[in-house]
């Protein structure tokens, strides 16, 4: 029998968690106008950097698309002070982790490096920029690289569903509509010529941009910046990257079935003209919208194929924000004897989506985005990745901020505004699977002309 007498203890109150907003750095201009974002993160010790050059797919020759991609494999892989051997040695022996790839509008290096080697990690990362060496020998196995991956992605499903609906969805004059790392003519066409043109002619540091975020405690950021990246020049000047419109295709609402016989499972991709993240009205409830559409296992279109139907293991929706529009994509597999019955479905759940969001499903999806965002943004290279971002796409400093706090806001009737005014109802679908299973059924279901393509 107990004999603690000691009072009960009073359960903690629990109080809504305080507003939260994403932490704004510290900005100077280095000496060759560079434009740096400083974060000071306590006790992240492993230094984030990433630097962000204005360089666009579309001013790729075209006889040789897909050079910026192989160009930014190489930044690191040896200089003309450092052999690629040598360079790959002291990376590994001082922990430094060196990346570069392309997007539409931009050449991005990314870093990672342990405080104490910050100084040396700057001038190699500034050394990779600007006297990369592109011996012939690398330019060849990367090619080789990319010609292999390219006959790898036409076994992925997902990856083949992507480039048909790119080409389907986009003019096909559009760099859009075609691979971003180049298709298997024009990489194999590619020379160590094309790649040092390429380089030449676009890595500047003007309109560049510098972001470094971690512990910086006993660090001279400042003189650091000034004395590796800041002393980047060149020659030549930056070709202007002003955002440019991706236009669809004239015929881009109907639907391709990439025929794969005898696949048990059909890879879908649906996608409709949206708004990029500058839309007057706002940005966000469009990252809610997606959740509620198809961003959880409890979204409405899982909630139909997977858990009432079991047709799917997921299917995720989601805004893909460009320059300028976007698409709201929807993508994932199903099982082949449900590929039809699955489009049916996925039709009539965005076609639901007009007819009104719940409060229930408001308030859910406002709460996900806003209370998940202070760990999402927890570490340096998370706050290094949001910032350089918002940097490259030339956005205020303070806009993941705002939109969290507009989101705050949010009502059902904002997010069904937003939908109703911004997302297209015309859509590009592509099916990659069987075709012989079911394209007459596709056919009657009247979704727009049926093509069917081979794998």
């Amino acid at each position: 029998m107990s004999t603690d007498t000691s009072p009960v203890q009073p359960r903690p109150e629990v109080v809504p968690p305080g507003e939260w907003s994403f932490p704004q750095p510290r900005e100077l201009t280095l000496p060759n106008g560079i434009r740096a974002l400083v974060h000071d993160v306590p006790g992240q010790y492993v230094i984030s950097v990433r630097v962000t050059v204005p360089a666009a797919l579309r001013h790729e020759p075209r006889e040789v698309e897909g050079v910026a991609w192989i160009m930014a494999r190489l930044l690191d892989e040896g200089t003309r002070t450092h052999g690629q051997r040598e360079l790959s040695e002291l990376l590994e022996r001082r922990g430094i982790a060196i990346g570069a790839g392309m997007s539409e509008a931009s050449l991005g290096m990314d870093m990672d490096v342990p405080q104490r080697n910050l100084a040396e990690a700057l001038d190699l990362l500034t050394e990779c920029l600007r006297e990369p060496a592109f011996e012939e020998g690398e330019v060849a196995r990367l090619r080789r690289t990319r010609l292999a991956e390219i006959e790898q992605e036409r076994a992925s499903a997902g990856r083949r569903a992507l480039k048909e609906w790119a080409a389907t969805y986009y003019d096909a004059d559009n760099r859009a509509s075609r691979p971003g790392s180049g298709t298997a003519a024009s990489v194999a066409a590619i020379t160590r010529d094309d790649v040092v043109a390429f380089h030449t002619a676009h890595v500047h540091p003007e309109g560049a941009s510098v972001v470094v975020a971690g512990d910086l405690t006993g660090v001279d950021i400042d003189a650091l910046l000034a004395g590796s990246i800041g002393a980047w020049t060149t020659s030549g000047r930056t070709m202007p990257v002003e955002p440019a419109p991706a236009p669809r295709a004239a015929d881009a609402a109907r639907v391709v079935l990439v025929d794969r016989p005898g696949s048990v499972q059909s890879e879908i991709l649906i996608g409709s003209p949206g708004p990029d993240r500058r839309v007057d009205s706002g940005w966000a409830p469009f990252p809610v919208l997606a959740y509620v559409i198809g961003g959880a296992p409890n979204a409405r279109i899982d909630e139909v194929l997977r858990e009432d139907k079991g047709y799917t293991y997921g299917i995720r929706a989601g805004f893909r924000p460009r320059q300028v529009g976007s698409a709201f994509a929807v993508s994932g597999s199903v099982r082949a004897d449900s590929t039809v019955d699955s489009l049916r479905l996925l039709t009539e759940i965005l076609a639901g989506v007009g007819e009104g969001i719940t409060a229930e499903e408001a308030r859910a999806g406002v709460d996900f985005m806003t209370l998940t965002a202070p760990g999402r943004y927890d570490t340096a290279d998370a706050i290094a990745d949001e910032t350089s971002g918002l940097a490259g796409d030339n956005l205020p400093l303070t806009f993941t901020s705002d939109v969290i706090a507009a989101m705050r806001q949010l009502t059902p009737a904002d997010l069904d505004a937003a939908w109703r005014e911004h997302v297209s109802q015309e859509r590009t679908i592509v099916v990659v699977g069987d075709a012989s299973l079911y394209r007459d059924e596709v056919e009657a279901l009247g979704l727009g002309p049926v093509t069917v393509v081979p794998n």
